[in-house]
């Protein structure tokens, strides 16, 4: 049976001054599209997937714009619903050095916040897929959405579909207390969580003071004690200098944690790296990988987007695999 994915979520305008510039002092911005679920639809769609996003946009031309940006990556946006008046922004002030990233968001009052559950036909939508992924940015986004996502997951759970959820817990959309409300009715329906620290402690309170390794693990086990996860998969990244980071993923399935390689990187671009590794995760487990094989290669398919300017990570799965599983992953390509 072939595989068909579908995402569910947000796409935004983002706003970003050039050259490291800060907000007051730029006088032009550079302008892309992306957003959590919408950026793990390009990167499935770059690797061969057939995959769908699903949101809601105006009729206008900026909302055109951000569906042109899906359709000429090959992503199927055949489901996605015009109407409204916004597009969600957000703002982003790169880090540089020791000064860390800032993230403005405007999106109250976009299209996507104020849809309704009948904007929705989650039965056509559903229609030969066999995935369905989601993070938690979606229900944060406003009650309404909430009650949307809850929809899609028992509709999805009902026709078979594997689930998959990245927890990304943003503290500007919502507090910890409502988090752990929405996301406990939601997680029932999951069967693969993607999660880091962050997300445990700030969604469910959980303790995670112990060594890296060890906190991943202990949280990934808690995790599917909770919720009937059948895999629970984390990624995080280290600075080890002002310019330098170390990557390193971990898959918790089957009472066994798997842990991937380390990359020691320069960032051009960080935003969309924890999509790039859903992707990676979803992408091994409809290929039938085996753990420490899929924990690899969503680590590289998450390393490599730090290289890729903007939120869409625009590499292949052969240099996925040319970087997760070569001698070096450094050889020139002629």
């Amino acid at each position: 049976m072939k595989n068909k994915i579908i995402t569910f979520g947000e796409i935004m305008l983002r706003l970003s001054p050039e050259n490291n510039e800060r907000f007051t002092q730029c006088h032009e911005f550079e302008a892309v599209y992306g957003g959590g679920e919408a950026n793990t639809a390009v990167s499935l769609a770059n690797f061969g997937v057939d995959c769908g996003f699903v949101t809601k946009l105006p009729e206008h031309s900026i909302g055109q714009s951000a569906v042109n940006s899906l359709r000429q990556y090959g992503v199927d946006i055949s489901n996605i619903v015009r109407g409204g008046d916004q597009i969600g922004i957000y703002f982003l002030e790169k880090k540089t050095s020791q000064r860390p990233t800032n993230v403005i968001y405007n999106r109250s009052g976009s299209a996507i916040a104020l849809a309704e559950e009948s904007d929705f036909d989650w039965d056509k939508i559903f229609k030969d897929a066999t995935w369905f992924h989601f993070s938690g940015i979606t229900p944060a986004i406003s009650d309404n959405m909430a009650k949307i996502t809850l929809a899609a997951c028992k509709a999805a759970k009902e026709k078979g579909l594997t689930i998959s959820c990245d927890l990304n817990y943003r503290s500007k959309l919502w507090s910890s207390e409502k988090a752990n409300k929405v996301m406990s009715e939601l997680c029932p329906y999951v069967d693969i969580c993607i999660a880091n620290e962050d997300d445990a402690v700030g969604i469910f309170s959980m303790d995670a003071s112990k060594s890296d390794k060890e906190k991943n693990a202990y949280i990934a086990e808690e995790l599917t004690k909770r919720f009937p996860f059948k895999m629970v998969a984390s990624v995080w990244r280290t600075e080890t200098s002002i310019t330098t980071f170390k990557l390193q993923s971990m898959i918790y399935t089957e009472g066994k944690a798997y842990y991937s390689k380390e990359y020691f990187m320069n960032i051009l671009d960080y935003i969309g790296a924890g999509d790039a590794y859903c992707a990676g995760i979803i992408y091994s487990i409809i290929n039938n990988f085996d753990p420490q094989k899929t924990v690899e290669f969503a680590n590289a398919a998450s390393c490599l987007k730090h290289t890729v300017s903007g939120d869409f990570n625009l590499v292949t799965v052969d240099e996925v695999m040319k970087l997760a599983f070569s001698a070096s992953g450094n050889e020139v390509s002629r």
